[in-house]
């Protein structure tokens, strides 16, 4: 009976897909080091891998292409032929070709291009006799769709693996730790991935059950308090005025007999409780696990990419990437592809710079992109960071004015991360042409909506001009079942998922410090505004009453926090959290629903939106009468590496009229002292590069700033340190433990006027 190949079409697709991945990874590695022959063993063997399969599933023109590509990696192995940019470009060629191929097989079309001319020139690059034809162009960038760099669900199938010794990644190319950690047949079970989509909601919705049993046993409680209540009140019933002795004691030994059966009942469903907690935790780590998948799935193919973009660009860049063994659920990973592609792109593009331009900017001519990955605080954060010359404030200022998002005046009064943030912004673009790699204007949005929005994370970019530029992506673990703690405001509850929570604190009325009229705390010596939720949510209540301590949890999104006051904080729990309908999305401060053990539905507060609400608050905040524009004309510097520290400062500073610059350190600090003459310099002193201290003295070295006011405000108290100030010239030394905006602006008058 003849074969019926078509039932293993698939597994081949997938091991195909698999080669081709390692083929880009590793041939990106030759460039860089054409002697490791480590690294070209493994190419070889990926080609030999698709030619041996497909011929077996009589795919000819696959098996043609592989063979002669192997025939050329060959020759390369054993040092016939030696490796040049043209030859790259050819390997390369044949790999998109066997690619494109295989996604045809996948898709059930048939294989009809002709790639004689190609196997040709892989066979005279076999014999040392490469005719360079377009190869000196450089291929197309090629920019891997989402599903091409992470396999969509109906093709993949989920690995569930036991004892599989790590791999060790070296610049995109994987390589075993040793032979014998190949999983065995036996070992491995291959679970489609819909059935295990099927296996995590149901998790999900027993997760959700056990709330609803926790809530059980708390009606049990209380009806076996209400018992014991019952009975003590039979007990000290007065037998004048009640039943008579014979009722009153049958009755109390009745009630008695309900106490005891309501308290065996409660025993027994706290242990069924107990023992149900513990298999759903169990169940829970173990069905997450089996859809964690590490970020190399992502990070491996993006080496390609990489490389034919700097290529097309005429750019050069050494693309370091680190932390591809962290892990996440396999549909956040699904989603982190386009995000990824568009901020790679924009950093290839707009952030680093030709060779010349970088040479004559004392950089070197290779420039660097690097993406990292780590766990930190249940969350797991992604970095992309170039060398580059940074994103140019004054272009983004110009395009919000030409496409109207905003007027002189909001400009005028942004922040510089305000401003940064504006890129995020469907159709925007600071790139003077359209290109095929970025300007215009698609993709940042895509980002801040795929991040913020379905992967309920939190995006931040931090750049400096001539240095470069920074991506931090903050995501949790999974979403299909996340922490989250329940808070009470104006009567109503609420949700937050906890990797949002950086703590909870109780603070006394007296340390809450008044900015213009908000109020801040100062915690560990960092200024942190404060606003009750209920103002942020628009909820009647007495927001400003007084009380002897408030309730405080400390939300953070990157390094920016904001302390919420809340009434009420009720309990921490894992849930599920459900997506709103669509006619609700525009509800921006709401990500989703849950549901609580007494079914009621929980609205879940999407954090980095409430932040962005309660700046909008401050940034509303108008000048004292009297105040506003007294010292309009002066230009002030503050230095502090804390964001919420010198945003506080900031908004003092111009709610009395005057002009404030912010930089993040001593380095950036001193950097825009150079580039702008200010008339007071107001600094930090912990901070990372330079600090303070250092930071006084450089500028006392300035001609320019020889005789102009600095001011310290640290949370150093010693008086070695005042001494210290004092030595390298600052004119005054404000503690920020006795700080209060009325010092610091008595200070300014003092030492300006």
């Amino acid at each position: 009976m003849a074969f019926d190949m078509k039932k293993f079409l698939g597994r081949f697709v997938e091991e195909a897909r698999e080669h081709v991945q390692k083929l880009n990874a590793g041939l990106v590695v030759l460039e860089k080091e054409p002697g490791d022959s480590e690294n070209i063993n493994a190419i070889f063997r990926s080609a030999h891998t698709i030619k041996g399969s497909s011929r077996m599933m009589k795919l000819t023109a696959i098996t043609e292409t592989a063979h002669k590509l192997e025939d050329a990696l060959g020759a390369l192995r054993e040092k016939k032929i030696g490796h040049s940019k043209e030859l790259a470009d050819l390997l390369f060629k044949a790999v998109d070709a066997i690619s494109d191929m295989i996604e045809k097989t996948s898709s059930g079309e048939e294989l009809t291009a002709d790639n004689s001319a190609l196997c040709e020139e892989l066979a005279n690059a076999a014999e040392g006799k490469l005719t360079v034809k377009d190869a000196d162009k450089g291929p197309a960038p090629a920019v891997p769709k989402v599903e091409e760099a992470v396999t969509s669900e109906e093709q993949t199938e989920t690995a569930v693996t036991e004892d599989v010794q790590p791999k060790v990644r070296d610049a995109g190319q994987e390589k075993p730790a040793k032979e014998s950690a190949r999983a065995k047949a036996s070992d491995t079970v291959r679970i489609n991935s819909d059935k295990l989509d099927e296996l995590i909601k149901l998790m999900g919705e027993i997760v959700s059950n056990r709330n609803r049993l926790k809530q059980r046993l708390l009606d049990v409680r209380e009806v076996e308090r209400a018992a014991l209540r019952h009975m003590e009140m039979l007990l000290d019933m007065d037998p004048e005025q009640g039943p008579v002795n014979g009722c009153r004691d049958a009755l109390s030994g009745s009630a008695h007999a309900l106490y005891i059966k309501a308290r065996e009942l409660l025993i027994n469903i706290r242990d069924d409780a107990n023992i149900s907690d513990f298999l759903t935790d169990e169940l829970q780590g173990k069905a997450l696990t089996m859809r964690m998948v590490p970020l190399s799935t992502v990070f491996d193919s993006l080496h390609r990419m990489v490389r034919d973009i700097l290529r097309s660009l005429g750019k050069e860049a050494d693309f370091i990437v680190e932390g591809g063994e962290i892990e996440l659920d396999k549909k956040m990973i699904d989603k982190l592809g386009d995000p990824l592609v568009h901020m790679i792109r924009n950093s290839l593009d707009h952030g680093i710079e030709r060779p010349e331009e970088r040479t004559k900017a004392g950089k070197p001519a290779c420039g660097t992109l690097r993406l990292s990955a780590c766990y930190d605080a249940g969350s797991v954060l992604i970095e992309l960071a170039d060398d580059g010359g940074g994103i140019p404030l004054e272009k983004i200022r110009g395009k919000a004015l030409r496409k109207r998002l905003l007027d002189e005046q909001e400009i005028a009064g942004m922040t510089d991360a305000a401003l940064v943030d504006l890129i995020f912004q469907p159709g925007f673009s600071t790139s003077a042409i359209i290109t095929d790699v970025s300007g215009r204007g698609v993709g940042m949005d895509v980002v801040k909506r795929n991040i913020v929005e379905d992967l309920r994370g939190a995006v931040r970019v931090e750049t400096r001009a001539g240095l470069g530029t920074a991506f931090s992506i903050r995501l949790p673990l999974t979403l299909a079942v996340m922490r989250i703690l329940l808070i009470e405001a104006s009567g109503t509850i609420f949700a937050i998922t906890a990797h949002y929570v950086a703590e909870i604190i109780r603070v006394p009325e007296h340390e809450f410090m008044r900015v213009v009229d908000k109020r801040a705390i100062r915690l560990r010596n960092e200024f942190i505004p404060v606003t009750d939720l209920s103002a942020i949510l628009k909820m009647p209540g007495d927001h400003g009453g007084k009380r002897d301590t408030y309730l405080v949890i400390i939300v953070r999104v990157s390094n920016e926090k904001l302390g919420l006051v809340v009434d009420a904080l009720l309990d921490e729990e894992d849930m599920v959290i459900k997506s709103l309908p669509p006619h609700m999305k525009s509800i921006n401060l709401v990500s989703g629903v849950t549901i609580s053990g007494k079914n009621e539905i929980i609205n879940v507060l999407h954090i980095p939106a409430v932040i962005e609400a309660a700046g909008k608050m401050r940034e509303a905040v108008h000048a004292p009468a009297g105040q506003a524009g007294e010292k309009a004309g002066l230009n002030i510097l503050v230095v502090d590496d804390s964001v919420n520290t010198r945003e506080i400062e900031k908004s003092i500073l111009e709610s009395y009229g005057y002009t404030v610059t912010v930089a993040g350190d001593g380095v950036d600090g001193f950097e825009k002292a150079l580039e702008f003459k200010y008339d007071v310099v107001i600094t930090d002193v912990e901070m990372p590069r330079l600090d303070g201290f250092s930071l006084t003295e450089k500028l006392r070295a300035e001609p320019a700033y020889k005789d102009t006011p600095i001011i310290i405000v640290t949370s150093r108290e010693k008086e070695e340190d005042k001494r210290r100030g004092i030595q390298v010239g600052a004119d005054a030394y404000i503690v920020k433990g006795s700080f209060e905006q009325t010092t610091l602006l008595e200070t300014i008058r003092n030492l300006a006027g």
